[in-house]
């Protein structure tokens, strides 16, 4: 290994905040196909890996600090956690954009596509872990995803739909979600109320509800099943 490649690395520790014993381990996971010399070297293989290793810490802490949680909410907030958005973005915000290891034609690219970003801090996660171990993968990702974490689990508390669906649709799809009254039925001390939601260009099952805030509950868990591919509640 070469003097100015020790040094890379070295920066990018001092960086992330994790010293490898392996060095080739983070060699790796920083390497993208475009500048690997075969495919095996390239941090393809690691980002399985971190992906698997990613989803069990968010999911066994989840587990352990949302213990009045159920498992169709506990797996909405793990998912908007470790989504692809999420992971370029720390990926930037922890400087590991920054020691990528790419082909000669994409690192002079003007745009380098941001799943490599994602792709990249997956497969560090797969590194501190075949390096260090599990409780070593497991403090890197809970020091780094904890704000994430803390911030989407508020937003889910008390079965919040609406604040849960305007987190994702921000995040995933840069949009806000809009809510309209498409029927009231009923007489005035006793009236139910049939919601949409509709994200950008993309509408949502609509859903009843004996007040509009209950309506639009409804509507905003529609929404998110539909979006996370789970069975629609209310139809």
């Amino acid at each position: 290994m070469s003097m100015e490649l020790e040094k890379f690395l070295e920066n990018c520790q001092s960086q992330m905040g994790y010293t490898f014993r392996n060095k080739e381990l983070l060699r790796n996971a920083l390497t993208h196909a475009s500048g690997a010399d075969t495919p095996y070297q390239s941090n393809e293989r690691m980002e399985f890996l971190g992906d698997a290793v990613l989803g069990y810490v968010i999911c066994k802490h989840l587990y352990e600090k949302l213990p009045n949680t159920l498992e169709g909410d506990m797996t909405k907030i793990k998912s908007s956690v470790v989504s692809r958005v999420t992971c370029q973005k720390l990926c930037k915000q922890l400087g590991l954009d920054k020691f990528l290891i790419l082909g000669r034609g994409l690192g002079r690219s003007n745009r380098i596509p941001d799943s490599i970003f994602a792709n990249t801090l997956e497969a560090f996660i797969a590194a501190v872990y075949l390096d260090g171990g599990m409780e070593a993968a497991r403090r890197f990702i809970l020091r780094v995803f904890e704000e994430e974490i803390d911030e989407v689990s508020q937003d889910s508390d008390a079965n919040n739909h609406k604040s849960v669906l305007q987190h994702y649709s921000q995040k995933n799809l840069g949009k806000i979600p809009e809510y309209k009254i498409l029927d009231i039925k009923g007489p005035e001390h006793r009236k139910s109320f049939h919601v949409q939601v509709r994200v950008g260009d993309q509408v949502f099952p609509a859903a009843w509800g004996v007040t509009k805030k209950e309506a639009e509950q409804r509507a905003a868990e529609n929404a998110l099943a539909v979006l996370y591919g789970f069975p629609i509640p209310y139809l």
